[in-house]
């Protein structure tokens, strides 16, 4: 991990315990005091060092020169390089001898090499904290650049100085011609570790079964006291080297990949008084050539067992998780959008832009921006850099989509006839409410809209997030097809009703044809009552002392108190009341700071989409206590800012029961073994990471509630603590560093009731259309684009199917499709026109299989696939 601030600080060591568990009598024996006597045959210990950082992180201009000039000092010393890529594009450029020299060294990737690149992911991802597809192009997208500078580097080995790990990448690595993994990171344990587990080798197993050779931490290999950022296998002490020997781990290896920048040279000569014989090792030959061949440990690695936490609900890291998402989602679908614009001739690939889109959206995860967002360079912090970068690729996606639609939306100038195309970007047929962005002469006049049948469809103009007014209405549309619909202005007279306020003694009741819900106004507009009409009517609001249902809670420790939205009478405002949308607001306050709260229910949906504002005038302390601030925190293993219970949350305490929880993550979903989510010292971390959703299910009343959040952030959970989601800190955070409140917070949210568990209830795909909402285009009719035509180009027999990727390669197009369900499927794919060939490619672009087609008619084939659970399939298409 990288300051931003140019030159790190050398780490200082403590002292490492000598207690491990499961040491043997000789293994206690063997261990001494100080620098230990040489002893004759000893056993060889190994050790990986190397360098991790880069351009954006950290990376001197004479760095280069120096990895060089000692590697030739060191003959016997071998580098394991985690470094962004594109740092070799400044290399090159800016010290050409030195880049030459270094290039000379990386050419001999064989066994006799001393060169291994073994994180080629191009911005250093923590990867836990992104989508699936964004881990997916943050390693195809690096090693690609590598590959500019370097063509004949291999890629056999990943391994990361600080905990970039997930529980779906046993699967991905392989397809990407990993070999092999390391669930190692003991000197850059700021962000987290992975909990210690087995002994030499694990066989990681990943959420769709494949198997993958690892070094884990092991078992004995503890935390280091008096620190809160190593364990004790980053360097080479007697200690840990016969621990480990006497725990049975006959290689034992250490690690440590120095932040590029500090000249320390080999890594033991700077730790000093170590184990011997002790031999430095590239990640590949120590597999390769020294590790045990016994049958290791099956590890069904859980997104739990990755034991990681960041400062959640500061609102520094907020924005920038809110911003990440935003342009995963747009990319997303700008993607998607154009292949399919590109394989029907409409418009040709927009391939460089949208490079440059998901470069900046790659860049933007950097675990730097999410760790040490204050930091920086000349002004610019790691949390500008992130909005520059989303920025840009919101910008080129919202432009790439515009193009392909036939042109800007809304259409300039006045015109009583429009065509609106609705195109849907999911592998699933989708029936919901749409919104439009109008000419302003049409805001708020009566409008007509007609399917292609000619069906007049019920319409409402409602407000969007931003406020604007928009036009509503149900559309229908195709899997990865589009839907056109007529829209006519009738007058120039306004159709928006003013809509009626409904409190009767202080209490509100607010409903659809989906759900019944009552707001006590008098308590802050807490839901007393959420009955879901179309789940045997049934009652979701549940009792709880200190959280009520939708309540904003905190502990502002400045005033040494709770503050709570239900401490005093909110303003309950209906904003809409129509055929469509149902939208109130909650003036509430949280002491003497405004707090505006908005639920919507949409006909015919299923989601209760939520949000609040709250409207900050000063830097308010919230959290457990106020924290120790400056360098004296570092390593100081309780620290306040873990504590979520007393941070700002928003909860939803349902009927007692059992509850069970579930959460996704990338390409997995995780069940939760955690008794619940609390902790307040970096030795206790626990995986209470929310990434889009979390699931608590009554498995006795067989129905659950999820949570949808629009970014990634912490949830809470407990015995006697009802499900809940982090809404702000403010105080001492990583490194003794203020997190403040410096302007308001936005946050958006969404509850999903549900019968059956998460995969009955389909929380995934409810998610994912959250995510990805069906796009609109409003265009005259005489200038309206199709980007696809309006039948299926490609249909699905599975409807649980997720399409996370859709793009052009060598002018054929290519999907890639995601099993997201605890079974194991075998789908029907139809597509049309016919195709020569379909290609199930690996993510390395070879050809695991070529596919079976059967023709189904002139201008439709099909083919079938199994899919494991949690499994991944890459399709081409081949004309």
């Amino acid at each position: 991990m990288g300051l931003g601030t140019g030159a790190v600080a050398a780490p200082q060591f403590s002292a490492p315990p000598v207690n491990f568990p499961g040491l043997t009598q000789l293994g206690l024996a063997l261990i001494v005091a100080g620098s230990p006597p040489l002893l004759a045959g000893a056993p060889t210990a190994y050790f990986v060092d190397g360098y991790h950082g880069g351009v954006y992180g950290h990376y001197p201009p004479t760095f280069t020169q120096y990895i060089v000039d000692t590697l030739q000092a060191h003959p016997a010393w071998k580098l394991n390089l985690e470094i962004e890529p594109e740092t070799w594009d400044w290399v090159q450029t800016n010290t050409p001898a030195a880049y030459q020299a270094f290039a000379a060294l990386v050419a001999d990737q064989s066994t006799n090499g001393r060169v291994e690149f073994v994180n080629p992911a191009y911005a250093q991802s923590y990867l836990w904290n992104i989508n699936g597809e964004s881990v997916i192009q943050q390693l195809e997208r690096g090693r690609r650049k590598l590959w500019e500078h370097f063509p004949t580097a291999t890629f056999t080995t990943y391994s990361s100085e600080e905990p970039c790990f997930t529980s779906a990448l046993p699967g991905i690595l392989h397809s990407f011609g990993f070999q092999q993994a390391v669930l190692k990171n003991p000197n850059t344990c700021w962000g987290g570790y992975t909990r210690a587990r087995g002994g030499e080798l694990v066989n990681w197993i990943g959420p769709d079964g494949t198997s993958l050779r690892t070094v884990p931490r092991y078992a004995m290999e503890n935390l280091r006291p008096g620190s809160t950022w190593e364990t004790i296998g980053n360097g080479d002490t007697p200690e840990y080297m016969h621990g480990a020997l006497a725990a049975g781990i006959t290689h034992p290896v250490g690690m440590c990949l120095q932040d590029a920048g500090w000249q320390f040279g080999p890594w033991l000569e700077k730790v000093g008084h170590g184990y011997q014989p002790v031999e430095y090792i590239l990640w590949r030959n120590y597999f390769g050539q020294v590790a045990t061949t016994q049958p290791g440990l099956d590890w069904h690695l859980s997104q739990e067992d990755i034991q990681v936490s960041l400062v959640w609900g500061a609102q520094v890291l907020q924005r920038i998780a809110q911003q990440v998402r935003a342009a995963e989602n747009q990319v997303a679908v700008a993607e998607k959008m154009a292949a399919l614009g590109a394989v029907n001739r409409v418009a040709p690939w927009p391939g460089t832009s949208l490079d440059e889109a998901w470069r900046t959206l790659l860049l933007a995860q950097h675990h730097d921006c999410w760790i040490v967002p204050y930091n920086g360079r000349r002004q610019q912090t790691w949390a500008d850099k992130v909005a520059q970068w989303t920025s840009n690729t919101c910008q080129r996606s919202e432009s790439i989509v515009a193009n392909l639609a036939g042109g800007n939306s809304p259409v300039p100038g006045a015109t009583d006839h429009l065509v609106a195309t609705v195109y849907n970007t999911q592998g699933h047929e989708r029936t919901e409410v749409v919104q439009a962005k109008m000419p302003a002469d049409w805001i708020q006049c009566p409008v007509q809209i007609t399917d292609f049948r000619g069906h007049q469809l019920t319409n409402q103009w409602v407000q969007d997030l931003t406020g604007k007014w928009v036009l509503a209405w149900v559309a229908a549309a195709n899997p990865l097809a589009q839907a056109r619909y007529e829209l006519r202005r009738l007058s120039s007279v306004s159709a928006v009703a003013a809509p009626l306020m409904g409190v009767t003694n202080g209490l509100m009741t607010f409903e659809n044809n989906q759900y019944k819900m009552v707001l006590d106004a008098d308590h802050g507009g807490v839901i007393t009552h959420l009955l879901a009409k179309t789940l045997a009517r049934q009652e979701w609001v549940g009792t709880n002392q200190d959280h009520g249902f939708n309540q904003i809670r905190g502990y502002f420790y400045e005033r040494g108190r709770f503050l709570a939205t239900t401490d005093r009478p909110a303003r309950l405002e209906l904003l809409e009341s129509g055929p469509l949308r149902q939208r109130v607001r909650i003036h509430a306050w949280l002491g003497d700071t405004p707090c505006v709260q908005e639920l919507a229910l949409t006909t015919g949906e299923s989601r209760i989409d939520c949000s609040v504002y709250l409207a900050w005038r000063e830097n308010l302390g919230i959290g457990n206590e106020k924290g120790q601030f400056g360098e004296d925190q570092r390593e100081q293993d309780y620290k306040p800012f873990y504590d979520d219970r007393a941070k700002l949350l928003v909860t939803f305490p349902v009927p007692a029961g059992r509850q069970e929880i579930s959460k996704d993550a990338p390409f997995a979903v995780t069940a939760s073994t955690l008794m619940n989510t609390f902790f307040d010292r970096w030795s206790g971390i626990k995986n209470n990471v929310i990434l889009n959703w979390v699931d608590a299910y009554d498995p006795e009343q067989k129905r659950g509630l999820a949570v949808f959040t629009d970014h990634t952030t912490s949830y809470v959970h407990g015995a006697d603590f009802p499900l809940g989601l982090t809404l702000q800190y403010s105080g001492a955070g990583l490194w003794g560093r203020d997190y403040t409140v410096n302007g308001p917070t936005t946050v958006h949210y969404a509850l999903l009731p549900h019968v059956g568990d998460w995969e009955t209830g389909q929380v995934w795909s409810r998610s994912r259309d959250w995510n990805e909402p069906l796009t609109v285009s409003i265009q005259e009719a005489a200038r309206t684009n199709a980007v696809w035509e309006a039948g299926l180009w490609l249909e699905l027999s599975n409807s649980g199917l997720d399409v996370p990727a859709m793009w052009m390669d060598q002018n054929q197009i290519c999907v890639r499709l995601f099993n997201p369900s605890r079974q194991a499927i075998h789908p029907e794919i139809s597509f049309r026109p016919a195709v020569k060939q379909v290609e199930w490619l690996e993510l390395d672009g070879s050809v695991r299989t070529n596919l079976p087609i059967h023709i189904i008619s002139t201008s439709k084939s099909a083919t079938q696939l199994n899919l494991p659970p949690f499994g991944l399939a890459t399709l081409r298409f081949k004309s």
